[in-house]
C-alpha cells in the first residue's frame, strides 16, 4: 500500500550537480550512481556527509518506514539547498527506495532533474516477486548473454520491486553455439548476483525421469549436490510436479526429502517448493495428505502454476503453516496458461507462441484476480520478449492499486526517457489492442504504426536500444500481417469467383493459381517487411534475440522464430494448390467442375445459409460466449494448431477448433428445412436446442436433419457435449470442432 502526501504547489529541482551521501558501501547506492551516468552522462560525486549548500540524495536504512522492503521517500526542500532522501527498512527497502527514485526522475543527455513535491512511504504487499531466467537453449534470448547482460537485466527487475529471480541449471542439455558461459559457470554467477544485491535466488529443477530408475536418480542427486556447493546463495528449489515430469506424489515427495537433505549443509534456510502440475484429483489429495502426515520442516510450499489445480482449491486445502507461490506463464501467446484473448488466426500463424508480447492491462486483471490467495509470484518466461509483462507484475504486487497507465510510465520513463515516456506508455497500449479482435476490422493497428514511427523519429537516440526496438517491431508486423491478410483475402475472392464460374477446370485452376500468387509475385508492403528484417537483425545484436531457427539460431520455430514465419500465407494458398493436384486426377469433367464448386463455395453455403469458422474470432460471428470472456482465463478458448513445425498446409478453418459455449441462429425461415454440417476430428455431439441429435457421417463431416418443430420459433441454438471416454488419449487425440454450417435446402 503506498500513501502519497503531495502538497499543492509543483516545484522542479535540478539534480544534475546532487552528490550523492551514503553512510556505508552498498549496492544500491553503486546502481543508482551508475544508472544515472549511463541514461544522462553525468557522474554525480559520492560522500559521506550532507553538504551545506549543494543539492544532495540521502540513501540509507531508516525508521520512517519500518515494514519489510519498505521505504520511504520524500524531497526535503527545508534547508539551504534540497535533499531527497530514500529511507528503506532494511537494505532490500534502500534498494527497491532507489529503483523508485529512478523510476520518478525526469532525464535525458546531461539533464537530471525531479519534480516536487514529493512524499511516498510504502511497503510491499507480497513477499514473493520474482521471475525465471533460466540459462538454458530453450530461451529466445538468454543463452546468447553474457554475465554483464545478466546483471543489468537483474538490476531492471529490481527497480520495479521484484525481489527473486529463478534460475534453470540443469534442465536442457542440447549444445548451443550461442552461449558465451558454460552453464554451471553463469549458475555461480547469478547466484553471486543476487547475493550482491540483496535477492533471493531460486531455481527449477524438474525430475524429468522416472525416479525408479536408480542410475538416473543418483546422477540428479549428485548433480544437486554440486550445485549446492556451487552456490553462495540459494533461497528456493521449485520442482514441478508436470511439465516437464510425469512422477506420482508417492515417489516426487521422499524424493524431495532427499533433495533437501543434501542441500540444508550448506543452505540451512533455504526450503523446496513443489507444483502439481499435470496430477489428477485422486494425485493432487494424495501430496495433501502427505504433507499432512509428514510436516515437512525442508518444504517452504506449493507453486500453482499451468495445468495446476484452481489456485482457490489449492489455498484452502493446503496446510496453513506452508506458502503458496503462483507460476504464471507471461511468455505464451497460445498454447498455454493466458492465451490471448479473441486472438486473430492471422497473428497466431505468424507471431506464434513467444512473439513481442506486451500484455500490461490483461495481465493486470490476472495478477489481481488471483494474487489475494498466494504469497506472491516467480513467473515463467522463456526471454526478453515478454519484458513489459515481468514489470507489470513485478508493480501489481507491489501495489495492487496501481494504474497501469503508470505503470507503463515508470517502466518508459526509466527505459526511454522522459520527452516520450507518456506517449510510448499509450503505444504501449495501442499494441496490446492490436491484438484484440478481427485483425481485418482493426483499423487501429495503422494509427499504432504511425505513432510509433513518429516515436521513432523524435527520438532517435533509442534506436539501440532493446526494449524500443521490440516495440518498433510489433508495430511494423501487426500492421504488415493486416496489410498482407486484407491484401490475400481479396486474392482468395477473386480465385474462388474463377473456380464458381469455370467452364473448363484446368483452365480455371490455372488462372486462380495465378491469382493466389500474386501474394508472392506482387507482395505488399515490402517496406514494412524490411524493416521488420532490419529491426530483427538489430535485436539479435542488442539482447540476442533469435526471431529465426536458420538465421539466428533459435532452439525452435515456436520459441519466437517470428522472421521464419513473416510470409506464411494468409489465405488458403497452400491448401488449394494440393486440392487442385487431386482435382487433376479426377475421371471426369463433370467431376472435377463439380469439386471446384464445393471449393469455391466453402465458406459460402448460399442465401438462407450460413458458416462458422470455430475459434476464428473473424469468421464466427454466430459464435456467443458469456459475458465477460473477454478475459483470458474465462470461457472457451481456440486451440490454434501446431503441425508440421507451424508451416501446415492444411486449411486455414481446421488449423484451429474449439468446443464454443454455444452457436445462435436467428430470424430462421420457420417453413424452411435446414441441415447441420460440422467439420473437425472426431466425434460431434450435438445438442439443438438442448435436445441431443443422431447424426450421419459423411467423410470428415457430421450431418444433422432439423425437425420443422425445432425451428418454429425462427432460433436454433447448437451445443455439444465434449466425448466422455477420451481419457486415455494424448490430448491431440481428442474429438475436435472446427467448423459448423447451417445450410438451408429446398
Amino acid at each position: 500500500m503506498i500513501v502519497l502526501a503531495l502538497l499543492l504547489a509543483s516545484t522542479s529541482v535540478d539534480m544534475s550537480q546532487a552528490v550523492v551521501v551514503r553512510p556505508n558501501e552498498n549496492a544500491a547506492t553503486t546502481m543508482f550512481v551508475e544508472e544515472v551516468e549511463k541514461r544522462t552522462g553525468i557522474r554525480l560525486k559520492e560522500s559521506t556527509s550532507v553538504p551545506p549548500d549543494q543539492p544532495a540524495i540521502v540513501v540509507g536504512v531508516g525508521r520512517e518506514e519500518t515494514r519489510p522492503e519498505g521505504y520511504r521517500l520524500w524531497l526535503d526542500e527545508s534547508g539551504r539547498a534540497p535533499v531527497v532522501r530514500v529511507s528503506g527498512a532494511d537494505a532490500r527497502g534502500t534498494l527497491f527506495g532507489v529503483g523508485a527514485l529512478l523510476r520518478k526522475l525526469d532525464w535525458s543527455k546531461g539533464r537530471l532533474s525531479l519534480e516536487g513535491p514529493l512524499d511516498v512511504k510504502t511497503a510491499p504487499s507480497y513477499p514473493i516477486r520474482g521471475h525465471q531466467i533460466g540459462y538454458r537453449t530453450a530461451a529466445n534470448s538468454w543463452d546468447a548473454w553474457s554475465v554483464a547482460q545478466f546483471e543489468q537485466y537483474i538490476r531492471d527487475l529490481a527497480l520495479f520491486g521484484a525481489n527473486s529471480i529463478e534460475n534453470i541449471p540443469f534442465q536442457d542439455t542440447r549444445p548451443n553455439p550461442l552461449m558465451k558461459v558454460p552453464r554451471r559457470e553463469m549458475s555461480k554467477a547469478m547466484s553471486a548476483i543476487c547475493r550482491k544485491y540483496g535477492l533471493d535466488y531460486w531455481v527449477w529443477t524438474p525430475a524429468d525421469f522416472d525416479l525408479r530408475d536408480e542410475t538416473k536418480r543418483k546422477a540428479q542427486l549428485a548433480q544437486y549436490e554440486e550445485f549446492f556447493a556451487d552456490s553462495v546463495e540459494l533461497t528456493g528449489v521449485f520442482v514441478p510436479g508436470g511439465d516437464p515430469g510425469d512422477n506420482p506424489p508417492e515417489l516426487l515427495l521422499p524424493y524431495m526429502k532427499e533433495v533437501a537433505r543434501r542441500m540444508q549443509g550448506k543452505h540451512p534456510k533455504a526450503k523446496i517448493w513443489v507444483s502439481l502440475q499435470g496430477f489428477s484429483k485422486e494425485q493432487e489429495e494424495a501430496a495433501y495428505v502427505w504433507i499432512e502426515k509428514q510436516k515437512p520442516e525442508w518444504l517452504g510450499g506449493l507453486v500453482a502454476g499451468p495445468s495446476s489445480p484452481p489456485v482457490e482449491r489449492t489455498r484452502q486445502r493446503l496446510d496453513k503453516r506452508y506458502q503458496l507461490r503462483m507460476y504464471p506463464d507471461l511468455t505464451h501467446n497460445k498454447i498455454c496458461q493466458f492465451q490471448v484473448p479473441a486472438w486473430d488466426q492471422a497473428y497466431a500463424l505468424t507471431l506464434g507462441r513467444e512473439a513481442v508480447n506486451p500484455r500490461p492491462a490483461e495481465f493486470a486483471t490476472v495478477h489481481n484476480r488471483w494474487a489475494g490467495y498466494s504469497n506472491g509470484f516467480i513467473s515463467y518466461s522463456d526471454g526478453v520478449h515478454d519484458d513489459v509483462n515481468k514489470n507489470v507484475w513485478s508493480a501489481l504486487a507491489w501495489d495492487p492499486s496501481m494504474p497501469v497507465r503508470e505503470v507503463l510510465k515508470d517502466y518508459a520513463r526509466v527505459h526511454f526517457g522522459s520527452a516520450v515516456a507518456e506517449d510510448a506508455a499509450d503505444g504501449i497500449l495501442a499494441l496490446e489492442r492490436n491484438w484484440r479482435g478481427s485483425l481485418a476490422d482493426n483499423g487501429s493497428v495503422e494509427g499504432t504504426l504511425r505513432e510509433w514511427q513518429r516515436l521513432e523519429k523524435r527520438a532517435p537516440e533509442l534506436e539501440s536500444n532493446w526494449r524500443w526496438q521490440m516495440c518498433l517491431l510489433r508495430a511494423n508486423y501487426d500492421a504488415y500481417v493486416r496489410h498482407r491478410l486484407l491484401n490475400e483475402t481479396n486474392l482468395e475472392a477473386r480465385a474462388n469467383e474463377i473456380m464458381a464460374a469455370a467452364k473448363n477446370a484446368d483452365q480455371a485452376m490455372g488462372a486462380a493459381m495465378k491469382e493466389l500468387n500474386r501474394a508472392v509475385t506482387e507482395p505488399v508492403s515490402s517496406e514494412l517487411r524490411a524493416r521488420i528484417v532490419a529491426l530483427c537483425d538489430a535485436l539479435f545484436k542488442s539482447i540476442g534475440l533469435q526471431t529465426s531457427v536458420e538465421k539466428y539460431n533459435a532452439s525452435g520455430e515456436e520459441r519466437g522464430a517470428v522472421l521464419d514465419f513473416v510470409d506464411y500465407p494468409l489465405n488458403n494458398r497452400w491448401w488449394l494448390e494440393d486440392e487442385f493436384k487431386k482435382v487433376r486426377a479426377m475421371g471426369s469433367e463433370k467431376e472435377k467442375l463439380a469439386r471446384l464448386l464445393v471449393l469455391a463455395n466453402w465458406e459460402n453455403p448460399g442465401p438462407g445459409s450460413f458458416y462458422d469458422d470455430i475459434g476464428n474470432v473473424a469468421k464466427s460471428l454466430h459464435v456467443e460466449g458469456d459475458a465477460e470472456q473477454e478475459d483470458a482465463f474465462r470461457g472457451p478458448e481456440p486451440t490454434f494448431w501446431w503441425w508440421n513445425e507451424g508451416k501446415s498446409r492444411a486449411r486455414l478453418s481446421q488449423q484451429t477448433t474449439m468446443w464454443p459455449k454455444r452457436v445462435v441462429y436467428e430470424g430462421l425461415d420457420p417453413k424452411a428445412t435446414y441441415v447441420v454440417r460440422t467439420g473437425g476430428y472426431g466425434k460431434s455431439l450435438l445438442k439443438v436446442n438442448g435436445q441431443r441429435m443422431e447424426g450421419t457421417q459423411i467423410g470428415d463431416f457430421h450431418e444433422f436433419k432439423i425437425s420443422p418443430e425445432q425451428v418454429r420459433d425462427q432460433r436454433l441454438v447448437l451445443t455439444w457435449d465434449k466425448p466422455t471416454d477420451e481419457g486415455h488419449l494424448n490430448w491431440r487425440q481428442h474429438s475436435r470442432l472446427a467448423e459448423v454450417w447451417l445450410l438451408k435446402r429446398d
